[in-house]
């Protein structure tokens, strides 16, 4: 089973800039397709962006294209997303997963991932 902890979030005024980050630990990390989500308060939790197992292939939600990368380091076991010009309706808890099958190239779909994080709280200020 794979774990996963986030950090990196924090309070940003708009147009700011953050770089979220997630620390994999246990199963072999680098057979998986990881994602980051994210729950705005009293909202569903929503697709921010896809790297496909290798790091070969990405894929962002519309809302953040443009703005915001994700990237992965399999040796490290690690996982990134800069986030650049941000607005306030980026303001959510973020929460990087692990797709459940392997060599995947990553799904948009919450169900389709079996291991989480707990969350890092990003808040950006009008």
């Amino acid at each position: 089973q794979v774990q996963l902890v986030e950090s990196g979030g924090g309070l940003v005024q708009a147009g700011g800039s953050l770089t979220l980050s997630c620390v994999a630990s246990g199963r072999a990390f680098s057979m998986y397709a990881m994602a980051w989500f994210r729950q705005a308060p009293g909202k569903e939790r929503e697709f921010v962006a896809r790297v496909n197992w290798s790091g070969g292939s990405t894929y962002y939600a519309d809302s953040v294209k443009g703005r915001f990368t994700i990237s992965r380091d399999n040796v490290n076991n690690t996982g990134a997303l800069r986030m650049n010009s941000l607005k306030p309706e980026d303001t959510a808890v973020y929460f990087c997963a692990a797709e459940s099958a392997r060599y995947g190239w990553g799904s948009q779909r919450s169900s389709d991932y079996g291991a989480w994080g707990q969350g890092t709280q990003v808040t950006v200020s009008s």
